[in-house]
């Protein structure tokens, strides 16, 4: 009864609106004003959604039958249970913040409820290893353009330049295209010119450089912007077919044991209409009495 209630489709919207609602509660406690007129119902609405929950992880342990370990041998039911577990803890005073992020992770939890979006964040944890090769260049990408922005660009543009440091995160500035024409601008045409207005005291060695300031920002945002976070894409889009080939595999695999179960069924079914057709015709065929119910038993 369990097992037929944990897999029934109405008890799995239940628990998808019961994540929605969740979410959409945790949003509202960012309004102080809301959460000081609506403190009480509040509260009983979260200890609803948390009572859904926990009802969900009782019934899906009860499903398992004798063997509720098994419940855990899904990484997702661990999630799952791990983020319900901590919104039972005690937090309370200066804890509420983390009991408000608590809250918050109950969001994710319609990863689990939607398999669409499931099959997308394990797509993505397989491209994980993949992505360190590509997060490798791209870390060689920048530190070597870095290197060369302090050096070309440092005595110009000591504010985004000046160091190593800042010159690495003007580039992730640049990457993101935001405002990068300022910094290009600055280069072409020296700080005493562009950029400095509201701080000539930092711009004390001008020098304009506009064929090495094109050739330094288009070739950087081609290979960084362009070519390297183009690969990242391409290592997601071949996390996302691993990740069909094996939903198609494992659906296919539960196929075939269904159809082999469902076979040996019709087998026994088979044999047993056979000894039934033959006890009807001769029923001396068993030794004693009670060997023809034991055949049928068996």
């Amino acid at each position: 009864m369990l097992r037929s209630l944990a897999d029934s489709p109405r008890f799995h919207h239940l628990v998808t609106a019961a994540i929605v609602f969740a979410g959409v509660l945790v949003g509202i406690e960012t309004y102080p004003h809301l959460v000081a007129r609506h403190h009480g119902t509040l509260e009983i609405l979260d200890r609803v959604i948390l009572a859904v929950f926990v009802l969900e992880i009782a019934v899906k342990l009860g499903a398992e039958g004798r063997k509720p370990w098994n419940y855990f041998r899904d990484a997702w039911n661990v999630f799952d249970f791990l983020i319900v577990a901590a919104s039972l803890l005690p937090f309370g005073g200066q804890h509420l913040v983390v009991l408000r992020l608590v809250r918050l992770f109950r969001v994710l939890r319609l990863v689990r409820a939607l398999p669409r979006l499931q099959l997308l964040v394990s797509a993505l944890i397989k491209s994980i290893p993949s992505m360190g090769y590509v997060s490798l260049l791209l870390a060689l990408v920048f530190y070597m353009y870095a290197v060369a922005g302090t050096f070309l660009f440092g005595g110009n543009d000591p504010v985004y330049f000046g160091t190593l440091q800042t010159s690495t995160l003007s580039l992730f500035r640049v990457v993101t295209l935001e405002g990068w024409t300022e910094l290009l601008y600055t280069a072409m045409r020296g700080c005493d010119v562009y950029g400095y207005s509201e701080m000539q005291a930092l711009c004390t060695q001008p020098l304009a450089q506009p064929a090495t300031a094109v050739v330094y920002y288009v070739t950087f945002i081609l290979l960084a912007t362009m070519i390297v976070l183009n690969l990242f894409i391409g290592v997601i889009m071949n996390g996302m077919t691993e990740a069909h080939q094996e939903a198609e595999k494992l659906t296919a695999g539960e196929t075939h044991s269904a159809n082999a179960e469902l076979h040996a069924i019709e087998e026994s079914l088979q044999e047993l209409q056979k000894r039934l057709a033959r006890l009807r015709k001769d029923p001396s065929l068993g030794s004693s009495a009670g060997e023809a119910p034991a055949r049928i038993a068996s």
